[in-house]
């Protein structure tokens, strides 16, 4: 069975893409160049929280992704949060991402909340909903990154 991985990171760094490079470092995907997909979770796909990801293949390949990031100068703060859902019986399921200058809580609803609308659009019988949220903040003079990032599978080279 293929799995998909929710990594989380956060940092500060003296500029908006340094910040954002680093927290992919904590989350363990800086080397890899990441291609976004909707947030449609294949049937018979597990999905694993696991925070920092394990070697998945050589530096440059490419990793398909469902992110939600969120990035500020200082003093201020970010979250980001992803959430899916997945069917009862091994079926498909969804992610649904949402980041910005707000505070966990209010993420985390927006996340719930797009869940639900996402579900009702299908005709799926889907379990509950898990969520990740990952907060970070900069003071004056600094960049702050806050990314939770759901990785389809292992890398693949990209040329």
């Amino acid at each position: 069975m293929s799995t998909i991985r929710v990594v989380w990171g956060a940092a500060t760094a003296p500029t908006e893409m340094a910040a954002y490079d680093a927290a992919l470092a904590d989350a363990g995907i800086e080397n890899y160049n990441l291609v976004p997909v909707s947030s449609v979770i294949p049937a018979g796909v597990d999905v694993e929280a696991v925070g920092t990801a394990p070697d998945l293949g050589p530096a440059g390949n490419r990793l398909t992704v469902v992110e939600a990031a969120a990035t500020a100068a200082g003093p201020s703060s970010v979250s980001a949060a992803l959430g899916w859902v997945q069917s009862v019986e091994d079926g498909p399921g969804l992610f649904y991402e949402a980041a910005g200058e707000i505070d966990a809580a209010d993420v985390e609803t927006r996340v719930l909340e797009g869940l639900a609308a996402g579900s009702d659009l299908r005709e799926w019988e889907l379990g509950d909903p898990r969520i990740r949220v990952e907060t970070a903040r900069a003071e004056s003079g600094t960049y702050t990154a806050a990314v939770v990032i759901a990785v389809y599978g292992e890398s693949e080279p990209i040329v």
